[in-house]
């Protein structure tokens, strides 16, 4: 697989996407990465020294999954759906922030999938010369609604 742009994959606008590069996808994986820098999508979500928190984990590891939903539709002829996060459980992050100047890998691999939930398993690295240091980790609950679901839901945001 050649690599390719996250966002082409996701529904997201800019500056919501949080990945950059999409390196694999597999049946029932993905791994995408980004780096923290002032200069990649990351810019407006990094503190004062340049880091990106740990709490952002959860979004990275969630549009990840949407990237895996994404490059599958896609291949299929499909647009990117909206998909939703039901939860995550034993989210853990080893680190309280993502370093400036550090590249993150981000691996998601599916415990289970039926027609519109699925839970994945997510891992966050830090990519290194010799190995990639793991720094959070934890499992992330979806639910992908069909079109009707998605319009019964945006319709009761506007009442």
């Amino acid at each position: 697989m050649s690599t390719q742009h996250a966002a082409q994959f996701l529904p997201h606008a800019a500056p919501m996407v949080l990945l950059e590069t999409v390196i694999e996808v597999t049946t029932e994986t993905a791994r995408c990465s980004v780096n923290v820098s002032k200069d990649s999508v990351l810019a407006p979500f990094l503190n004062a020294q340049g880091a990106l928190p740990a709490w952002y984990a959860l979004e990275l590891i969630a549009q990840t999954i949407g990237v895996w939903s994404g490059w599958h539709g896609a291949h299929s002829g499909e647009s990117p759906q909206l998909g939703m996060l039901l939860g995550g459980r034993g989210l853990k992050c080893t680190v309280p922030e993502f370093a400036a100047g550090s590249e993150l890998v981000i691996d998601v691999s599916m415990v289970l999938r039926d027609e519109k939930i699925a839970s994945f398993e997510g891992v966050i690295s830090i990519k290194g010369e010799q190995d990639n240091l793991q720094v959070a980790k934890g499992r992330l609950n979806t639910y992908q609604p069909d079109k009707d679901e998605i319009i019964k839901l945006t319709q009761g945001m506007q009442e």
